[in-house]
Protein backbone atom coordinates (compact mmCIF):
# COMPACT_ATOMS: atom_id res chain seq x y z
CA UNK A 1 0.00 0.00 0.00
CA UNK A 2 1.45 3.20 -1.00
CA UNK A 3 2.19 6.31 0.89
CA UNK A 4 -0.19 8.07 -0.91
CA UNK A 5 -3.17 6.02 -0.18
CA UNK A 6 -6.65 6.31 -1.38
CA UNK A 7 -9.38 3.98 -0.63
CA UNK A 8 -11.30 4.49 -3.63
CA UNK A 9 -13.30 1.18 -3.50
CA UNK A 10 -14.98 -0.62 -0.91
CA UNK A 11 -12.67 -3.65 -0.88
CA UNK A 12 -9.54 -0.89 -0.42
CA UNK A 13 -11.51 0.62 2.38
CA UNK A 14 -11.60 -2.59 4.27
CA UNK A 15 -7.98 -3.64 3.40
CA UNK A 16 -6.87 -0.38 4.92
CA UNK A 17 -8.91 -0.62 7.64
CA UNK A 18 -7.86 -4.20 8.40
CA UNK A 19 -4.43 -3.21 8.04
CA UNK A 20 -4.50 -0.50 10.47
CA UNK A 21 -6.46 -2.40 12.98
CA UNK A 22 -3.43 -5.37 12.80
CA UNK A 23 -0.68 -3.02 13.29
CA UNK A 24 -2.86 -1.58 16.07
CA UNK A 25 -3.52 -5.01 18.02
CA UNK A 26 0.34 -5.37 17.28
CA UNK A 27 1.86 -2.75 19.22
CA UNK A 28 -1.16 -2.66 21.94
CA UNK A 29 -0.15 -6.20 22.39
CA UNK A 30 3.60 -6.28 23.00
CA UNK A 31 3.24 -3.21 25.06
CA UNK A 32 0.67 -4.62 27.35
CA UNK A 33 3.12 -7.25 28.16
CA UNK A 34 4.93 -4.53 30.30
CA UNK A 35 2.17 -2.22 30.91
CA UNK A 36 -0.23 -3.38 33.59
CA UNK A 37 -4.31 -2.89 32.91
CA UNK A 38 -4.54 1.29 31.74
CA UNK A 39 -6.25 0.02 28.13
CA UNK A 40 -7.80 3.23 27.55
CA UNK A 41 -4.17 5.30 28.50
CA UNK A 42 -2.53 2.37 25.81
CA UNK A 43 -5.17 3.54 23.05
CA UNK A 44 -5.45 6.82 23.50
CA UNK A 45 -1.08 7.31 23.46
CA UNK A 46 -1.58 4.70 20.16
CA UNK A 47 -4.45 7.46 18.98
CA UNK A 48 -2.09 10.30 19.11
CA UNK A 49 0.60 8.50 17.52
CA UNK A 50 -1.22 7.39 14.62
CA UNK A 51 -3.13 10.83 14.45
CA UNK A 52 0.28 13.03 14.10
CA UNK A 53 -0.67 14.44 17.60
CA UNK A 54 1.17 14.75 20.87
CA UNK A 55 -0.29 13.41 23.98
CA UNK A 56 -0.10 15.17 27.38
CA UNK A 57 -0.36 12.40 29.98
CA UNK A 58 -1.68 13.50 33.57
CA UNK A 59 -1.39 11.41 36.99
CA UNK A 60 -0.19 11.31 40.38
CA UNK A 61 3.65 9.16 40.60
CA UNK A 62 4.02 5.78 40.66
CA UNK A 63 1.30 4.95 37.74
CA UNK A 64 3.87 4.14 35.31
CA UNK A 65 3.18 6.77 32.57
CA UNK A 66 6.87 7.08 32.05
CA UNK A 67 6.84 2.99 31.59
CA UNK A 68 4.32 3.24 29.19
CA UNK A 69 6.04 5.58 26.41
CA UNK A 70 9.46 4.22 27.04
CA UNK A 71 7.73 0.67 26.28
CA UNK A 72 5.66 2.10 23.28
CA UNK A 73 9.47 3.35 22.00
CA UNK A 74 10.80 -0.40 22.67
CA UNK A 75 7.49 -1.97 20.86
CA UNK A 76 8.49 0.38 17.43
CA UNK A 77 11.65 0.43 16.04
CA UNK A 78 12.03 4.33 16.35
CA UNK A 79 14.85 6.91 17.74
CA UNK A 80 13.15 7.40 21.47
CA UNK A 81 14.74 9.95 23.63
CA UNK A 82 13.45 10.86 27.47
CA UNK A 83 13.94 14.40 29.18
CA UNK A 84 13.57 15.04 32.33
CA UNK A 85 12.35 18.44 33.15
CA UNK A 86 13.38 20.53 35.87
CA UNK A 87 13.69 24.18 36.58
CA UNK A 88 17.18 24.88 35.84
CA UNK A 89 17.17 23.38 32.02
CA UNK A 90 17.88 25.93 29.62
CA UNK A 91 16.51 25.53 26.09
CA UNK A 92 20.24 24.56 24.24
CA UNK A 93 19.93 21.16 27.00
CA UNK A 94 16.67 19.95 24.75
CA UNK A 95 17.72 21.10 21.39
CA UNK A 96 21.08 20.92 21.22
CA UNK A 97 24.02 23.51 20.60
CA UNK A 98 27.21 24.92 18.52
CA UNK A 99 30.03 22.89 20.41
CA UNK A 100 33.86 23.72 19.40
CA UNK A 101 35.80 20.62 18.25
CA UNK A 102 39.43 19.90 17.93
CA UNK A 103 39.97 17.87 14.78
CA UNK A 104 42.95 15.28 13.62
CA UNK A 105 45.43 18.31 12.24
CA UNK A 106 45.28 19.93 15.38
CA UNK A 107 42.70 23.03 13.98
CA UNK A 108 38.98 23.60 15.32
CA UNK A 109 36.11 23.74 13.92
CA UNK A 110 32.47 24.48 15.22
CA UNK A 111 29.75 21.49 14.93
CA UNK A 112 26.22 21.16 15.93
CA UNK A 113 25.84 18.55 18.51
CA UNK A 114 22.29 17.43 18.39
CA UNK A 115 19.80 17.61 21.70
CA UNK A 116 17.49 14.99 22.83
CA UNK A 117 14.13 16.61 21.11
CA UNK A 118 16.07 15.05 17.72
CA UNK A 119 14.10 11.50 17.65
CA UNK A 120 11.28 10.11 16.54
CA UNK A 121 9.41 9.53 19.93
CA UNK A 122 10.32 12.24 23.13
CA UNK A 123 9.00 11.25 26.45
CA UNK A 124 8.81 15.16 28.13
CA UNK A 125 8.58 13.66 31.34
CA UNK A 126 7.35 16.33 34.04
CA UNK A 127 7.02 18.82 31.49
CA UNK A 128 5.64 21.60 33.85
CA UNK A 129 8.73 22.00 35.75
CA UNK A 130 10.19 23.45 32.56
CA UNK A 131 10.74 27.31 32.93
CA UNK A 132 8.58 29.05 30.19
CA UNK A 133 11.59 29.11 28.08
CA UNK A 134 12.46 26.11 27.70
CA UNK A 135 8.78 24.92 27.28
CA UNK A 136 8.84 27.66 24.17
CA UNK A 137 11.68 25.24 22.74
CA UNK A 138 9.66 22.25 22.98
CA UNK A 139 6.78 24.43 21.48
CA UNK A 140 8.62 25.08 18.41
CA UNK A 141 9.27 21.28 17.60
CA UNK A 142 5.70 20.20 18.56
CA UNK A 143 3.90 23.03 16.29
CA UNK A 144 6.63 23.45 13.42
CA UNK A 145 8.32 19.86 13.36
CA UNK A 146 11.85 21.86 13.91
CA UNK A 147 14.16 23.15 16.20
CA UNK A 148 16.22 26.22 15.75
CA UNK A 149 19.86 26.83 16.74
CA UNK A 150 21.20 30.77 15.88
CA UNK A 151 19.88 30.98 12.44
CA UNK A 152 20.48 27.51 11.83
CA UNK A 153 17.03 25.37 11.24
CA UNK A 154 16.79 21.64 11.55
CA UNK A 155 13.50 19.64 10.21
CA UNK A 156 12.72 17.04 12.29
CA UNK A 157 12.15 13.44 10.88
CA UNK A 158 8.71 11.60 10.71
CA UNK A 159 7.05 10.63 12.25
CA UNK A 160 7.69 12.74 15.46
CA UNK A 161 5.09 12.63 18.69
CA UNK A 162 5.96 14.55 22.43
CA UNK A 163 4.46 12.36 25.08
CA UNK A 164 4.67 14.72 27.93
CA UNK A 165 4.27 13.75 31.92
CA UNK A 166 2.79 16.30 34.75
CA UNK A 167 2.20 15.48 38.46
CA UNK A 168 -1.59 17.33 38.78
CA UNK A 169 -0.70 17.59 42.44
CA UNK A 170 2.61 19.21 42.87
CA UNK A 171 2.79 22.81 42.75
CA UNK A 172 6.31 23.92 44.15
CA UNK A 173 8.88 24.41 41.69
CA UNK A 174 6.37 23.84 38.79
CA UNK A 175 5.41 26.24 35.71
CA UNK A 176 1.47 25.55 34.56
CA UNK A 177 1.49 24.94 30.67
CA UNK A 178 -0.10 28.17 29.30
CA UNK A 179 -3.12 27.85 26.85
CA UNK A 180 -1.14 28.09 23.82
CA UNK A 181 0.71 25.13 24.53
CA UNK A 182 -2.10 22.68 25.72
CA UNK A 183 -3.83 23.61 22.55
CA UNK A 184 -0.85 21.84 20.61
CA UNK A 185 -1.63 18.24 22.45
CA UNK A 186 -4.05 16.40 20.39
CA UNK A 187 -4.88 15.10 23.74
CA UNK A 188 -5.17 14.97 27.54
CA UNK A 189 -5.41 11.86 28.99
CA UNK A 190 -6.25 11.19 33.29
CA UNK A 191 -4.18 8.29 34.49
CA UNK A 192 -6.27 6.68 37.03
CA UNK A 193 -5.58 4.02 39.70
CA UNK A 194 -5.29 0.47 38.80
CA UNK A 195 -8.00 -1.71 39.23
CA UNK A 196 -7.25 -4.52 42.15
CA UNK A 197 -6.32 -7.15 40.33
CA UNK A 198 -3.67 -5.38 38.14
CA UNK A 199 -1.84 -4.26 41.95
CA UNK A 200 -1.65 -8.16 42.09
CA UNK A 201 -0.06 -8.65 38.19
CA UNK A 202 2.44 -5.36 39.33
CA UNK A 203 3.80 -6.75 42.39
CA UNK A 204 4.68 -10.30 40.71
CA UNK A 205 6.40 -8.47 37.72
CA UNK A 206 7.99 -5.97 39.78
CA UNK A 207 8.89 -8.09 42.98
CA UNK A 208 10.26 -11.40 41.10
CA UNK A 209 13.29 -12.32 38.93
CA UNK A 210 10.97 -11.95 36.27
CA UNK A 211 12.50 -10.02 32.91
CA UNK A 212 10.52 -8.56 30.34
CA UNK A 213 12.24 -7.65 27.17
CA UNK A 214 10.07 -5.82 24.36
CA UNK A 215 10.84 -6.49 20.97
CA UNK A 216 10.21 -4.33 17.91
CA UNK A 217 7.03 -5.07 16.30
CA UNK A 218 6.79 -1.82 14.31
CA UNK A 219 8.63 0.63 12.16
CA UNK A 220 8.62 4.35 11.75
CA UNK A 221 7.67 3.54 7.81
CA UNK A 222 4.48 1.61 9.34
CA UNK A 223 3.68 4.49 11.59
CA UNK A 224 4.19 6.74 8.50
CA UNK A 225 1.82 4.38 6.67
CA UNK A 226 -1.00 4.40 9.26
CA UNK A 227 -0.87 8.01 9.30
CA UNK A 228 -2.23 7.92 5.84
CA UNK A 229 -4.68 5.82 6.22
CA UNK A 230 -6.01 7.62 9.08
CA UNK A 231 -6.31 10.82 6.77
CA UNK A 232 -7.83 9.02 3.86
CA UNK A 233 -10.89 7.99 5.92
CA UNK A 234 -14.09 10.06 4.60
CA UNK A 235 -15.84 12.55 7.00
CA UNK A 236 -19.47 13.14 6.07
CA UNK A 237 -20.52 16.81 5.86
CA UNK A 238 -23.00 16.62 8.66
CA UNK A 239 -20.89 14.67 11.36
CA UNK A 240 -18.49 17.78 10.28
CA UNK A 241 -21.79 20.12 11.16
CA UNK A 242 -21.50 18.08 14.56
CA UNK A 243 -17.92 18.56 15.54
CA UNK A 244 -18.13 22.30 14.68
CA UNK A 245 -20.99 22.86 16.44
CA UNK A 246 -19.32 20.47 19.83
CA UNK A 247 -16.75 22.99 19.63
CA UNK A 248 -18.92 26.09 19.02
CA UNK A 249 -20.69 25.03 22.04
CA UNK A 250 -17.99 25.10 25.08
CA UNK A 251 -17.44 28.77 23.25
CA UNK A 252 -19.00 31.59 25.80
CA UNK A 253 -21.49 33.71 23.77
CA UNK A 254 -22.87 32.25 20.47
CA UNK A 255 -25.70 30.52 19.46
CA UNK A 256 -24.73 27.13 19.96
CA UNK A 257 -23.52 27.66 23.49
CA UNK A 258 -24.64 25.69 26.33
CA UNK A 259 -26.60 26.64 29.25
CA UNK A 260 -23.75 26.52 31.46
CA UNK A 261 -20.85 27.44 29.76
CA UNK A 262 -21.50 31.26 29.30
CA UNK A 263 -21.19 30.88 33.55
CA UNK A 264 -18.38 28.86 33.92
CA UNK A 265 -16.17 28.82 30.90
CA UNK A 266 -13.35 31.34 30.56
CA UNK A 267 -12.14 29.94 27.60
CA UNK A 268 -13.26 27.39 24.80
CA UNK A 269 -12.18 25.08 22.46
CA UNK A 270 -10.29 26.71 19.39
CA UNK A 271 -10.42 25.20 15.73
CA UNK A 272 -7.36 23.46 16.52
CA UNK A 273 -10.00 21.06 18.63
CA UNK A 274 -12.28 20.57 15.79
CA UNK A 275 -9.27 19.25 13.81
CA UNK A 276 -8.36 17.39 16.67
CA UNK A 277 -11.85 15.80 16.96
CA UNK A 278 -11.91 14.88 13.21
CA UNK A 279 -8.59 13.28 13.22
CA UNK A 280 -9.38 10.60 16.54
CA UNK A 281 -12.57 10.29 15.30
CA UNK A 282 -10.65 9.23 12.20
CA UNK A 283 -8.52 6.95 14.26
CA UNK A 284 -11.72 5.42 16.76
CA UNK A 285 -13.69 4.71 13.35
CA UNK A 286 -10.82 2.90 12.10
CA UNK A 287 -10.59 0.61 15.43
CA UNK A 288 -14.65 0.04 15.02
CA UNK A 289 -14.38 -1.73 11.74
CA UNK A 290 -15.72 1.39 9.78
CA UNK A 291 -14.11 3.56 6.85
CA UNK A 292 -16.15 6.71 7.70
CA UNK A 293 -16.54 8.91 11.04
CA UNK A 294 -19.89 8.96 12.93
CA UNK A 295 -20.66 11.46 15.64
CA UNK A 296 -20.42 8.64 17.70
CA UNK A 297 -16.75 8.56 17.38
CA UNK A 298 -16.89 12.39 18.24
CA UNK A 299 -18.41 11.88 21.18
CA UNK A 300 -16.27 9.25 21.93
CA UNK A 301 -12.88 11.04 22.01
CA UNK A 302 -14.58 14.30 23.11
CA UNK A 303 -13.36 14.39 26.46
CA UNK A 304 -9.55 13.49 25.82
CA UNK A 305 -9.46 15.99 23.25
CA UNK A 306 -11.66 18.64 24.75
CA UNK A 307 -10.75 18.68 28.38
CA UNK A 308 -7.55 20.55 28.30
CA UNK A 309 -8.88 23.28 25.95
CA UNK A 310 -11.61 24.32 28.08
CA UNK A 311 -10.85 26.75 31.05
CA UNK A 312 -12.92 27.05 33.63
CA UNK A 313 -13.46 30.61 35.44
CA UNK A 314 -12.77 31.33 39.07
CA UNK A 315 -16.59 31.04 39.67
CA UNK A 316 -16.83 27.70 38.02
CA UNK A 317 -13.46 26.45 40.15
CA UNK A 318 -14.90 27.72 43.47
CA UNK A 319 -17.99 25.72 42.34
CA UNK A 320 -16.54 22.34 41.98
CA UNK A 321 -17.05 22.71 38.54
CA UNK A 322 -14.26 20.74 35.91
CA UNK A 323 -13.55 20.94 32.24
CA UNK A 324 -15.03 17.59 31.91
CA UNK A 325 -18.10 18.63 33.92
CA UNK A 326 -18.70 21.14 31.15
CA UNK A 327 -17.88 18.66 28.25
CA UNK A 328 -20.36 16.38 29.78
CA UNK A 329 -22.75 19.18 29.74
CA UNK A 330 -22.04 19.85 26.11
CA UNK A 331 -22.22 16.46 25.14
CA UNK A 332 -25.54 16.15 26.48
Amino acid sequence: MSSTLSADTPAEAREAAEEFRSVHAMIRTEVGRMIVGQEATVDGVLAALFAAGHVLLEGVPGLGKTLLVSSLGKAIDLSFSRIQFTPDMMPADIRGTNVLTENESGGTSIEFQEGPLVANLVLADEINRATPRTQSALLESMQEKQISVGKRTIKLEDPFCVMATQNPVEQEGTYPLPEAQLDRFLFKLVVGYPAENDYRTILRRTTSNEQIELKPVSDAQTIIRMRHIVRAVPVPEHVETDAIKLVMATQPGNEHTASMVNDVVALGASPRGVQSLILAGKVRALLEGRFAVATEDLHAVAPDVLRHRVLVNFQGMSDGITSDDVISEVLR
